[in-house]
């Protein structure tokens, strides 16, 4: 937990400079720190890059300065190098420190104190490697073509109970579990595989679906039904004031599988679920629109839907993530809600789809009440000389609800058939379309009322770009791409103010390109979900994307 993960081999004694944060180029500013230590509160990596990739340090020590550090003087978090291709060769080493340690350096060099170290790190260092994905397989016993996939990662430095050795303990219960029933005549095999992946996080997980192509949802003609990702399940919800998170797919692949998920977090909510050594705690959960950071957003992009079962905490990377924080009876929920979830779609019937028909297809007219407030809301708050385009925004927002509940509610296909089910699919699609004719008949009533007498044609006029990319690669896009592949001055376009696309907007765009949209209706499907974006930022990252060599465009 100390040592900056991705650190080399070395051994330096020079004197110490403290340099704030470390992570901007005005934190050096009249700062000798050639062939020195330097101290700073930034993240390891951010620090080491600037100190000394490019001002010529020898090493780094970092301590954490927030507010959970003052809490937990004593707490250690953990950081990563994480170098880029061309600074291999460079990199050198850091140190993570507690905020106690940290601290009584800054007050001696504060106090004029001429602070030397001596630090080294010893080990091979950054050289290629292999590491393992552990798989295994529970076979279907109708369908076994056809498959669920459940992930876990387990590669952080200790301590890391909640992440992730919780999910992937998790995981390993299924299984045995799974196995053991099946084996004892007590269950039936699933009638669809299931296949269960221990990774290492993103990096095993990318690898993995660059390696095995069959690994792909059914919108990309793949076997894939759904996935769920077990990434800290197990946080005791008292001691940690914890509440277990579940995210939704994103809006780029809409699902059943969301409401069955949902449903079943609802039936876990009225169990009383206890099992020896665990805690007493009350069920405490959110589900969430879509947000990354761990491997289902692999598993998404692959078109296979996916969420995530997680945890927030203070212990987050941190030397406080220890295995006393861990309640079974939370790991116990979580298994519950995730196995039960891909068996009751893995033997879905036709009656059990219908019903679920009318579970998704009242989810669905409530986002899609959702969405017409948002865009009522992006009427009612616009100023007298924006209505024009507000109009454009506040259709597009209830346009593409409509499209996307849609495809959800035919997603059931996925895993069942039947007469009477397509029946049921087109009864709930028409009961949609009247609630989004009843939307846009409300809010062509609110923009006149604001003064817009003539309601101007519902496509998204003078925002036109018909050009048509195409994805060159498999798996999400590093977060700093494409920012590492261009110039200085191209990058810097975007940290200037207005330009900002944040991660998940970014991920959305990715996976919005098909082959088939064009940038203006990228553009249009991100800003439905999100907010507004102004077209040109969406042109740029895709053209910068396409510069690095990450899209092409179709001709």
């Amino acid at each position: 937990m100390s040592l900056i993960t991705y650190s080399n081999p070395g051994d330096v004694t020079a004197e110490l400079v403290w340099v704030g944060s470390g992570t901007t180029d005005r934190d050096y500013a009249g700062k000798d720190v050639r062939d020195k230590f330097v101290l700073a509160t930034g993240y390891g990596g951010s620090v080491h890059r600037l100190a000394v990739l490019k001002y010529g340090a020898k090493a780094v020590v970092c301590y954490l300065d927030d507010d959970r550090a003052k809490e937990y003087p004593d707490m250690l978090a953990y950081t990563g190098m994480w170098p880029k291709t061309d600074e291999l060769e460079r990199v050198t080493f850091g140190f993570n420190l507690t905020n106690r340690q940290g601290e009584k350096l800054k007050e001696l060099l504060e106090s004029g104190a001429k602070v030397v170290l001596n630090g080294w790190a010893k080990g091979t260092g950054l050289e290629p490697y292999f590491m393992d994905v552990v798989v295994a397989h529970i076979r279907g016993s109708e369908k076994s073509e056809e498959e669920f996939l459940f992930t876990a990662h387990l590669d952080h430095p200790k301590e890391s109970a909640n992440d992730n050795a919780s999910g992937s303990a998790a995981l390993l219960d299924i299984c045995r579990s799974m196995k053991e029933l099946i084996g004892q005549g007590r269950i039936d095999p699933p009638k669809r595989s299931i296949r269960f992946l221990w990774v290492p996080e993103f990096y095993g997980s990318m690898a993995y679906v660059d390696t095995h192509e069959e690994v792909k949802g059914k919108v990309l003609d793949g076997p894939f039904l759904g996935s769920v990702n077990m990434d800290m399940v197990g946080e005791h919800l008292e001691l940690l004031h914890s509440n277990m998170i579940l995210t939704r797919t994103p809006y780029s692949l809409p699902s059943v599988f969301n409401d069955v998920v949902a449903n079943m977090v609802e039936m876990v909510d009225r169990m009383n679920v206890r099992t020896p050594r665990g805690s007493s705690s009350r069920f405490n959960y959110r589900i969430t629109p879509y947000s990354g950071g761990s491997d289902h957003a692999v598993f998404n992009d692959r078109k296979i839907p996916s969420t995530m079962i997680v945890h927030s905490d203070y212990t987050h990377h941190t030397s406080e993530d220890t295995p006393d924080k861990v309640d079974p009876v939370e790991i116990e929920r979580a298994e519950i809600i995730a196995l039960g979830s891909i068996l009751y779609l893995s033997e879905l019937t036709e009656d059990q789809a219908v019903d679920l028909m009318y579970l998704s297809g009242s989810n669905a007219a409530r986002r899609l009440g959702v969405s017409g407030r948002k865009a009522f809301n992006l009427i009612r708050n616009a100023n007298e000389n924006e209505l024009y385009d507000v109009w454009s925004e506040a259709y597009n927002t209830v346009k593409h609800s409509l499209q996307w509940e849609k495809e959800c509610l035919s997603s059931v296909l996925n895993y069942t058939h039947g007469e009477i089910l397509n029946k049921n699919i087109s009864y709930f699609h028409s009961q949609l379309e009247e609630q989004y004719d009843f939307a846009i008949r409300s809010l062509t009533t609110a923009i006149r009322e604001r003064g817009l007498t003539e309601v101007p044609a519902r496509d998204l006029t003078g925002k036109s770009d018909s050009r048509v990319p195409v994805r060159l690669t498999r798996g999400p896009i590093g977060s700093g791409i494409p920012e590492e592949k261009l110039t200085e001055a191209e990058a810097e376009w975007y940290s200037t103010a207005g330009r900002v696309l944040n991660g998940n907007v970014r991920y959305e765009i990715v996976n919005f390109i098909d082959g088939r949209r064009t940038v203006s209706e990228i553009r249009n499907a991100v800003s439905a979900e999100f907010v507004p974006i102004p077209l040109p930022l969406v042109a740029r990252y895709i053209e910068d994307l396409v510069k690095s060599g990450i899209a092409d465009w179709s001709y």
